[in-house]
């Protein structure tokens, strides 16, 4: 005859078979539902072309208008340095107002005039000026475009100098840049644009899907049973953790092979940081589904709630210094502040383990809070 089975191992067995059966069910329902791979995985695709192909944040060939008041070898010399600059893309003209209508109608982001007294100005000594008219409704493209202008006289002046032996050669200085030595956007929008992806496919995804068996009535069929609301949890998120990982995956095989972002971390790095992300993202999923009990709602919120707060607060595209002081106190509760800048850490700069483990275990404080919210709130529907 055979020993029975302990009280205590029969329940860890039957709570190991029911988890299982959770996880498959779940995985079913991925499989079968075309809602959660278009989310998964085509969106994702989709939001990693705009940013990798339609976002960028490099001023290059800008069109502005070159007006020369007075043409002499001087102005002719500067001319050519604005002409030459591949920041520039110039019309030139004579008269400030035959430019006048393209600068309101955007065709042109901004004139510059060489006056007609740069010469003379130029040959006694008097410290001649130009004129820098920008387009203000940009004021990105504004600053870009004096600053280059800008950087442009400040070139051709220092190659008058060298070719003129009575002056003084002057101090040049060589510049580096770490990480990034291109200065192109795409290399920390693309790793940024990661984690967005992962804000819709935990957050949105979840919620959406909870929320559909909750307007079913299986939510319900499912509390009916032994499952413990840690069981329930767990099953749920199990399948879309994974799900996250693998969109994770090939968000980054594409940002790699096909935009060229250098990654010189480790991808035990990537994967470390990406897993503690996911709690959070579906940790909140779960709340608001079981919050909501609502398609539309919970879609609306984890909107609202996640993917708004991913893309304005967590310093993707705006820097978090230069926000007001009480939404830089927001930005603390955010999860994608501290895995977008993690990430583009991994893909430009490699492994800064000190900051990833500081990053790691605030997402999963984050991640914590939001379990617990998520299982009280599903207890109480229960009873």
């Amino acid at each position: 005859m055979n020993a029975p089975v302990p009280t205590a191992s029969r329940r860890k067995l039957d709570g190991a078979r029911r988890f299982a059966a959770l996880v498959r069910k779940e995985s079913f329902q991925i499989v079968r539902d075309p809602s959660s791979i278009l989310i998964a995985f085509v969106l994702p695709l989709i939001l990693l072309f705009l940013f990798g192909y339609g976002v960028s944040l490099d001023t290059q060939q800008t069109r502005v208008g070159l007006v020369i008041e007075e043409t002499t070898p001087l102005t002719d010399g500067l001319a050519a340095s604005f002409k030459a600059s591949r920041y520039f893309d110039v019309a030139v003209g004579r008269d400030r107002r035959q430019f006048a209508d393209d600068l309101t109608l955007g065709r042109l982001r901004g004139i510059i005039v060489i006056p007609s007294n740069f010469t003379a100005d130029f040959d006694a000594g008097h410290n001649p000026q130009i004129q820098v008219i920008v387009d203000g409704t940009d004021p990105n493209t504004a600053s870009f475009v004096q600053n280059y202008a800008q950087g442009t006289v400040a070139t051709w002046e220092r190659l008058r100098q060298a070719e003129t032996s009575a002056i003084q050669q002057p101090i040049n200085v060589e510049q580096r840049f770490w990480f990034n030595p291109e200065l192109t956007s795409r290399s920390f929008l693309v790793p940024g644009s990661i984690a967005i992806v992962m804000t819709l496919v935990g957050t949105l995804l979840t919620s959406l899907v909870v929320a559909r068996e909750w307007e079913r009535g299986t939510m319900e069929a499912m509390m009916a049973t032994p499952v413990t609301a840690a069981e329930l949890l767990a099953g749920k998120i199990l399948p879309y953790f994974l799900l996250g990982l693998t969109s994770m995956t090939l968000c980054v095989m594409l940002a790699v092979f096909l935009f060229g972002v250098p990654f010189r971390g480790s991808v035990f790095a990537l994967y470390a940081l990406s897993a503690a992300f996911l709690m959070p993202a579906l940790g909140q999923g779960l709340l608001i589904s079981a919050a909501t009990k609502n398609q539309f709602l919970a879609s609306q919120l984890a909107l609202i709630s996640a993917f708004l707060p991913a893309f304005l607060l967590s310093g993707f595209l705006f820097e978090i210094n230069s926000m007001p002081t009480v939404i830089q106190w927001i930005t603390v509760i955010v999860p994608a502040r501290y895995l977008i800048p993690s990430l583009q850490t991994v893909f430009l700069a490699g492994d800064l383990w000190p900051m990833f483990l500081h990053s790691i275990l605030v997402m999963l404080g984050i991640g914590a809070v939001f379990f617990v919210a998520a299982a009280r709130s599903t207890r109480k529907r229960v009873g």
